[in-house]
């Protein structure tokens, strides 16, 4: 059905087909095929196991509006947000840009969101069917950036399985200082001493910029060992990157994600697994569309992973194109479950 009707979609404005999606996703009236379920995808995290380890990535569904629709399509987990204590608009439209040629999207979006108080009722009322991850940053005019991400765990960390702290979106102006050791040890203490003084035993997530450099690489997997931090997502949108891109799209601002930084984070993903020592685990992300691009993420060494362009392009049952070409390359590959691949190139 989506293959029918993409061209139409894609006449439209990329917000407003998103927007258009969100509601169709409320009122559950996608198609869905019967996911298949197979023992070598089931994984287990936080002592809770997940039908797959495919999840979707912040910024679809930033207002945590249709979270349980995303766990009926076949997703192991969903990450909502990015949620600031306030809300707020944005960035000027337009801001979500196509790259079809290039299977791309570039956003400027800058954390637009209904803000915490709004998001904390809704999640509080319709209780998430499947494991929930609440990614968090602050406020564009924030007077101080480190009180808005304390603010929001506080007033997240009882209903999310786990936590994200977002240092890596490129719309947030100076937002990526926060990967600089001295900012992000200022950053970690703050809220890993909050999350002490509240005996919280909620994971903690770091999400990190594809655009850093090895030294940078090693001081920030020493930080995250350092503090205790349960995950890392490697990784963000780009703001590089558009040497081969072949869509005019390509001149805007803003993060680029899809096939373009498949290989970046990849790379990235596999030089973080060798750091880490399998002391904080990896959830990798970007350019995954397929089994085989899912898999490539695994074997460099990410326990989970997450997409979202290749929905916009693929449509709501990429869960199930995934989730059964996985299981045959696994099996191809002697696997008897998707952790005995993690991290097996290296």
């Amino acid at each position: 059905m989506f293959s029918k009707i993409r061209s139409l979609i894609f006449k439209l404005d990329p917000e407003l087909a998103h927007s258009l999606a969100i509601k169709a996703l409320k009122i559950n009236s996608f198609p869905i095929k019967s996911i298949k379920k197979s023992d070598s995808l089931k994984t287990l995290i936080f002592g809770k196991e997940l039908i797959n380890p495919i999840g979707i990535a912040a910024g679809f569904d930033k207002n945590a509006e249709v979270y349980n629709s995303l766990f009926k399509l076949g997703f192991g987990f969903v990450e909502v947000g990015t949620v600031t204590p306030k809300s707020q608009y944005g960035n000027d439209k337009p801001r979500v840009f196509r790259l079809e040629e290039d299977e791309a999207l570039i956003n400027r979006l800058g954390f637009n969101n209904q803000g915490s108080e709004k998001i904390y009722s809704r999640i509080s009322l319709n209780k998430p069917k499947g494991l929930l991850g609440i990614n968090i940053g602050p406020n564009k005019n924030s007077e101080n950036r480190l009180e808005d991400y304390i603010l929001c765990f506080k007033k997240f960390h009882i209903i999310a399985d786990y936590l994200t702290i977002n240092i890596s979106s490129p719309n947030t102006e100076n937002l990526r200082d926060y990967h600089g050791q001295n900012q992000l040890n200022e950053l970690l203490s703050a809220i890993v001493n909050e999350k002490n003084n509240l005996n919280s035993k909620t994971p903690i997530a770091v999400k990190v910029s594809p655009d850093i450099d090895d030294n940078n690489i090693d001081k920030i997997a020493e930080t995250l060992i350092k503090y205790q931090i349960e995950l890392v997502i490697v990784s963000n949108t780009t703001d590089r990157n558009r040497k081969n891109l072949i869509n005019i799209n390509k001149l805007e601002k803003g993060g680029l994600s899809g096939k373009p930084i498949e290989d970046l984070s990849n790379l990235l993903i596999n030089k973080f697994y060798k750091k880490l020592d399998n002391k904080v685990k990896i959830i990798g992300v970007g350019g995954i569309d397929s089994g085989k691009s899912a898999y490539d993420k695994i074997i460099n060494g990410a326990s989970l992973i997450q997409l979202y362009t290749g929905m916009v392009y693929q449509g709501p049952n990429i869960v199930n194109k995934i989730t059964n070409e996985l299981i045959d390359i696994l099996n191809n590959n002697g696997f008897k479950n998707i952790s005995e691949a993690i991290g097996s190139k290296n």
